[in-house]
């Protein structure tokens, strides 16, 4: 049977019928469906949202099923919200839906399942056994939920053990019980009482297990708190006795307060930080020793008793058993060895020298980490490393403030207290790599540490005094001078190249080859790899400017020797040029010359990367068009403008070079580099440019075995560039026999070393003409051209040139 009411959707709530419950509505929708039905019989629908904080809700916001119910008492409170009291009636299902009169109206079926009061007595006597039963558990049941909780009033489980129709208890447990709107929906839709029965059952059993566990943990603080206030009375029980015994107490071996006033008084501290201590010493003896607030005063005081005043570790002055450590740990730089030396040797003269900032600059695996630790070694310093990679908060270098929760001291305090004197060396390793962001900048919070003028007065947030940071000595490392100008000002700049391959076999026969016996715990004898075959292993399966991937391959041949010897195929391994394919597999690189034979457009060129020297081939070719150039090769906008500048200083110079200027108008020149996925930029590639233009433009080839870097400018001239001695040492690394810089560079070949200069042919030049002659294979030959010449060679009006396209 379809009958119409006025429609009140509820949020957060499911009505069941027969149960009275009072509501507020606020949505003049909803006032507007109470007023027409208080003028009509005061019936109404009752519906549950799907989304409570859906405030103009349609058809398809609503559940399907809901209960009529009778308006039993309306009330206009003076906010404009009315409460209502009612009562739920029957469950109904909707069929319709419309808006009238600014409120919601529903036609909706009533369904079967539901027992008014007049068949109570008829429902009575079909009561089956088993139902009896599933009543009496979900009673029993009920009452055991209603003792765990307290929201509920006691009567309600004698109210609900009174009750003896099935279909009205499921509605009334489902009423009093605290699980979802989605679930007691569930409990609403299903007719059946039954099955209604169970799934009250069911839910009341989640809904204890819940009850109980909340039980417990209320329990357990009680108890935790119980015991907490018990310590405290006890806590100062015992301080009142140890009062009225003159204080006797206080002298017993295990107190705190005794101890730290031990401590100030026998501890070498400044002024400022005595002052500080005696203090906070005085505010924890007036605390109670369990509260927060004492616990920070106390690891307060733990940091600055902590910290080394006045303790000094001997520092070493015998400059030549320094020298000695420094040249048994490495090999070659030289030029670090003796700014360390220079700086022992005023120590040992002055004994008041400040220790030096130095900042160590080089690709990775040259050796800029371990070199910290032999200075330290060399100095008699305590180390302390400090990785600064990823670091992008200030607070790590100067500390939390004390009014934060878990406030800490900075990293700079917190090793000084590690290293235990007053003079460590500090190495702040990958500088370069601090971060920058709205989050702060420890680069800046950095420049009082690192300023020798400052540090003598750093102070740390936490500490909140000033600390002595003038005689620890720091190191730092960095691949790249990408550093803010403030903070590179205050630093020396020690530039650690790449190794020659010289340096590199000295480097694994002293030190790598036996670390890797020793770690693969091969005896001695076993694992031999002969000098030819360590320069096989360089030259084919590493190309870097450090030793790590060396050091890599070395270890895989020690882990393949040491199988083979395990397996009983061999006794003993020797590594040979012969054999070394055996062990470390298909060679990687091409060791000799960049190209196999004199080629036209190919220029080999040289280029700087964070990790050393690079051989960059530069290729060109003309394609027909009108006198455009074409790059390619992910090139940066740097590289761009040489190129723009090689072919303008081409196009100008073209008869100079054998060049007819109408070549031009019919051709594109295409420049390649190259590895197009790496990322290219910088000027010194500018002579290379002209030479693969002019080669590509005559015919004439490139000599294969020579090698080329420097900027060029619109007038022809050389001009210089950095990163030389990585750039000679690609070149060396890569077999070139002739290398080509700018005159303005022959300076900088003073600090080349020598078995660099020896195994190159270093040519200087000023100008681009010097540099064609030399490059190229052959003599350019100059030709005359006149502007009439220029105009002859124009095509006719209307027809377009070679390659090109006739434009109308």
């Amino acid at each position: 049977m379809t009958q119409t009411y006025p429609v009140l959707p509820l949020r957060d709530i499911v009505v069941f019928p027969h149960m009275i419950v009072p509501l507020f509505v606020g949505r003049d929708k909803s006032v507007a469906a109470l007023e027409a039905a208080m003028a009509a019989d005061k019936e109404i629908f009752l519906v549950a949202q799907l989304d409570p904080a859906e405030d103009d809700p349609e058809r398809d916001d609503l559940y399907d099923i809901g209960v009529t119910a009778t308006v039993l008492q309306l009330l206009k409170l003076p906010d404009g919200t009315v409460r209502v009291l009612v009562e739920g009636k029957r469950r109904a299902k909707f069929s319709d839906l419309e808006t009238t009169d600014g409120h919601l109206v529903a036609a909706v079926d009533l369904l079967e399942g539901d027992v008014g009061e007049d068949e109570l007595a008829d429902a009575e006597k079909q009561v089956a056994t088993e139902t009896a039963a599933l009543m009496r558990s979900v009673v029993d049941q009920f009452e055991n939920y209603a003792k765990l909780n307290r929201k509920l009033p006691a009567e309600t489980a004698v109210q609900l053990g009174e009750i003896e129709e099935p279909s009205r208890l499921a509605d009334s447990v489902a009423a009093n019980i605290s699980v979802k709107v989605s679930d007691k929906q569930a409990l609403l839709v299903e007719l059946d009482a039954g099955k209604r029965l169970e799934m009250v059952y069911a839910f009341m059993e989640g809904e204890l297990g819940v009850l109980q566990v909340e039980k417990k943990i209320k329990s357990r603080v009680k108890r935790q708190m119980e015991k907490t206030q018990r310590e405290y009375y006890l806590n100062e029980q015992l301080k009142a006795i140890q009062r009225e015994l003159g204080n006797e107490g206080e002298e017993g071996e295990g107190d705190e307060i005794a101890e730290l006033t031990q401590k100030i008084a026998t501890l070498k501290l400044s002024k400022e930080a005595r002052s500080k201590a005696t203090a906070e010493l005085k505010k924890l003896k007036t605390m109670a020793p369990m509260s927060a607030e004492a616990t920070v005063v106390r690891n307060y005081l733990d940091v600055l008793l902590g910290l080394p005043w006045g303790k000094k570790s001997k520092i070493k002055r015998d400059i030549s058993a320094a020298q000695a450590v420094l040249d048994e740990d490495h090999y070659a730089l030289e030029k670090v060895k003796d700014r360390i030396i220079e700086y022992l040797a005023v120590q040992a003269r002055t004994n008041k020298l400040k220790g030096p900032i130095l900042c160590l600059v080089g690709p990775p695996g040259v050796g800029k980490t371990s070199l910290g630790k032999s200075i330290a070694k060399a100095t008699g310093r305590e180390f302390i490393r400090q990785s600064l990679g990823g670091v992008r908060d200030e607070a790590e270098i100067r500390g939390h403030r004390r009014t934060y929760i878990g406030s800490l001291p900075g990293k700079i305090v917190t090793n000084l207290k590690k290293a235990g004197t007053s003079n460590p060396l500090f190495l702040l390793d990958e500088i370069d790599k601090l971060g920058q962001d709205f989050r702060g900048d420890p680069a800046s919070a950095l420049l009082e540490v690192l300023d020798p003028e400052q540090n003598s007065k750093f102070n740390d947030h936490y500490l909140e005094i000033d600390v002595d940071l003038s005689d620890v000595m720091f190191v730092t490392t960095a691949n790249t001078l990408n550093l803010p100008q403030p903070l590179l000002d205050r630093m020396e700049i020690i530039r650690l190249e790449g190794y020659t391959e010289d340096e590199k076999v000295e480097i694994a026969e002293r030190h790598l080859i036996a670390k890797q016996i020793e770690a693969h715990g091969l005896k001695p004898g076993e694992f031999t790899l002969t000098t030819e075959g360590l320069r096989a292993l360089i030259q084919y399966y590493t190309r870097e400017a450090g030793v790590r991937t060396l050091e890599r391959e070395i270890a895989k041949l020690a882990r393949k020797a040491l199988r083979r010897i395990l397996e009983g195929k061999d006794t003993t391994v020797t590594i040979t040029p012969d054999n070394i394919g055996d062990f470390a597999g298909v060679k990687k690189y091409r060791h000799g010359l960049g190209e196999e034979e004199n080629q036209i457009g190919a220029v080999t060129g040289l280029a700087w990367t964070e990790v050393g020297g690079e051989l960059l081939t530069i290729e060109s070719v003309t394609v027909p068009g009108k006198g455009a150039a074409k790059v390619t090769g992910k090139l940066g906008d740097v590289m761009k403008e040489s190129i723009e500048t090689a072919f303008s200083f081409v196009k100008a110079r073209s008869p100079s070079y054998g060049i007819k200027p109408s070549l031009f108008a019919r051709k594109d020149i295409h420049i390649h580099l190259p590895e197009g996925a790496v990322p290219k930029d910088g000027p010194s590639a500018g002579i290379g440019m002209v030479t693969s233009i002019v080669s590509t433009l005559t015919g004439v080839a490139v000599r294969r075995e020579v090698a080329m870097t420097g900027e060029v400018t619109l007038r022809g001239r050389v001009l210089p560039i950095g990163g030389l001695k990585e750039k000679l040492l690609a070149a060396l690394r890569g077999g070139i026999t002739t290398v080509l810089i700018p005159q303005e560079n022959e300076k900088d070949l003073a600090e080349i070393p020598a078995n660099i200069r020896e195994g190159l042919k270093i040519i200087p030049v000023s100008h681009v003409d010097e540099v064609l002659r030399l490059a190229l294979t052959a003599p350019i030959e100059p030709i005359t051209w006149s502007e009439e010449d220029d105009l002859a060679a124009q095509p006719p009006a209307g027809v377009a040139p070679i390659g090109g396209e006739r434009r109308h």
